[in-house]
């Protein structure tokens, strides 16, 4: 039988959701050091980055199952000088994902 789902397990659902937002960004900004460009992995041009209060995320990037693809030679630059894709976080985003979380910005 299944249980019903409580105001707390929303709470702890949602504490696990900011803890793996958490993680990714930690692990995104470390990659990003001090670069304000990266390389397009398709075009070989350099771009600058993505500026999130500058850009629109759905401009530049979307969703493929819980890896990051890039529409746009800024998106692609980006995802490649922050390993956006590195498996561990496309792995902690598909579960995440199974459990209801979207990923993509308000």
């Amino acid at each position: 039988m299944a249980r019903e789902t409580t105001s707390a397990d929303r709470t702890k659902s949602s504490a696990s959701n900011a803890g793996a937002r958490v993680a990714a960004v930690n692990h995104c900004n470390l990659h990003k050091g001090p670069n304000m460009t990266g390389i397009d992995p398709v075009t070989g041009q350099s771009a600058r980055l993505f500026h999130p209060r500058q850009d629109r995320w759905e401009d530049h990037f979307h969703w493929q199952g819980a890896v990051m693809g890039g529409r746009t030679v800024i998106g692609r630059a980006t995802i490649r000088v922050l390993d956006a894709n590195d498996p561990l976080l496309v792995a902690v985003r598909a579960g995440l994902m199974e459990e209801g979380f979207d990923f993509t910005p308000d």
